[in-house]
């Protein structure tokens, strides 16, 4: 079984307000994982990479 992280509801409504705020383009979804601290474990990483 492989574990990820996610961001709580509240964290992902926080971050949809600021960025509603920014008024410019999303960033890459890559980008907004990275904000949200939404981190795959190694694994898992590593495992998508050889199925590409």
């Amino acid at each position: 079984m492989v574990n990820t992280s996610k961001p709580s509801k509240e964290q992902v409504r926080e971050y949809m307000e600021r960025r509603q705020a920014q008024h410019q383009p999303p960033p890459s979804c890559q980008e907004i994982r990275r904000q949200l601290g939404w981190e795959l474990v190694e694994a898992e990483r590593e495992e998508r990479c050889r199925r590409r």
